[in-house]
């Protein structure tokens, strides 16, 4: 991909924009009773279990947090209390983006209409939203499509909603999983990696690798 035009870049918030804090939540809860490697043990698989909770019908997210931590914690012998995954999910508003995003996504919003595609609630979203430190032309969540990415209809309801087809946009993203082969079986041709460390590198994918939003501008030729 060489300085492609789209009509609209759209982006996943949480992870690739807003700095994603559920491991530090975790780590809160359990990081006085857990050395190193069990707490890593215990990230990984909330981390899992999340995904898990997502790929079927959608409820409400607060309910995947719910279940997946309490899983999570019967797989690593931990004693669950409802109130620390309600305190991991009412966090969520206050998260603030990764330093190099209001730069990066301000060079390219007086240009090119930005959206999300998150996987949040209708209440959750606008707050990450408004410390982005740029204008976006919509925010789609997985409330209103009624499904979680990487489930085919959160795009599909995007895609509707934006009256347009895969080719017109340029997808962002941290995460291969949740979005990237979603975006790939879908036809997006023009996809962009954040490799923030999150997941190792695939290039069956067909995607710009950027470190950060910083090098997003280069991409679209701004």
């Amino acid at each position: 991909m060489t300085r492609f035009r789209p009509k609209y870049i759209t982006f996943d918030c949480y992870g690739t924009l807003t700095n994603f804090q559920m491991a530090e939540g975790a780590i809160d809860v359990f990081g006085a009773q857990l050395d190193a490697a069990k707490m890593a043990k215990f990230v990984k698989n909330f981390a899992a279990y999340r995904l898990d909770e997502i790929l079927g019908d959608w409820k409400p997210y607060n309910e995947v947090i719910h279940n997946a931590f309490e899983r999570a914690c019967k797989k690593n012998g931990l004693p669950f209390r409802a109130e620390d995954p309600r305190m991991i999910y009412e966090r969520v508003p206050t998260w603030g983006p990764h330093a190099d995003v209001p730069a990066g996504l301000a060079k390219v919003a007086k240009e090119i209409p930005l959206v999300i595609l998150s996987n949040a609630m209708n209440d959750q979203i606008m707050s990450n939203v408004a410390k982005l430190g740029a204008p976006f032309h919509a925010v789609y969540t997985a409330q209103q499509a009624n499904a979680y990415k990487p489930r085919f209809q959160a795009f599909e309801y995007m895609f509707d909603m934006l009256n347009c087809n895969p080719e017109d946009v340029l997808h962002c993203s941290s995460s291969f999983r949740y979005d990237l082969m979603s975006a790939y079986d879908l036809g997006i041709k023009n996809k962009v990696w954040v490799n923030r460390g999150h997941e190792p590198a695939n290039p069956f994918y067909e995607y710009t690798e950027i470190k950060d939003i910083s090098g997003l501008p280069a991409v679209v030729g701004l």
